[in-house]
């Protein structure tokens, strides 16, 4: 592999993993030995210290990440939260009211209880933070949980599950239990 493709397969999976990473992790991937892949991880970081570049290439002890930099934290902040800050559709409504009074819950249960596939809903609501995956379940198949989070008490103004309103009134039900 020439030096180019070297470069750019590192940068490719610097950002494709999103995390920091070895390079001997990067090494392995590319059957190369890592003594090939520490210069090229060094010539990046140079290459993005430049001033017309909006990403740095974080060296931490052993790992290596491809990052924003400090200069541009605002209006990428911004930029994220407006991806967050969509409202949610009926669809996504529902999943999380299915989740929040019934947590923790399997995907197959929010499906039974609304009828119809939920992946994307349920997708769209880790994505922004609102339920997280909470485990296993003991049923067969060892299916993932999901519950609330902070964030979806932070957005609905809620300081705990106990404040959810209750899902029958007395005034509905005449009272009667």
């Amino acid at each position: 592999m020439n030096q180019k493709k070297l470069r750019a397969a590192v940068e490719a999976m610097l950002f494709a993993y999103a995390e920091p990473i070895g390079a001997d992790k990067l090494a392995q991937a590319l059957q190369m030995p890592v003594s090939s892949v520490e210069p090229v991880l060094e010539e990046l970081r140079t290459r993005y210290a430049r001033e017309d570049s909006g990403l740095c290439l974080l060296h931490l002890n052993t790992r290596w990440q491809l990052a924003t930099k400090a200069d541009f934290a605002e209006p990428v902040r911004r930029v994220l939260d407006t991806r967050r800050s969509v409202p949610l559709g009926p669809a996504a409504m529902e999943t999380l009211t299915v989740i929040a009074y019934n947590q923790p819950v399997s995907r197959a249960f929010i499906e039974q209880v609304r009828g119809v596939d939920s992946s994307s809903s349920v997708s769209g609501l880790l994505e922004k933070g609102l339920i997280e995956e909470a485990g296993r379940l003991d049923l067969p198949g060892r299916p993932v949980a999901f519950r609330t989070t902070d964030v979806f008490l932070r957005c609905f103004g809620l300081s705990s599950l106990d404040d959810l309103p209750p899902i029958h009134s007395s005034e509905e039900s005449g009272g009667e239990v």
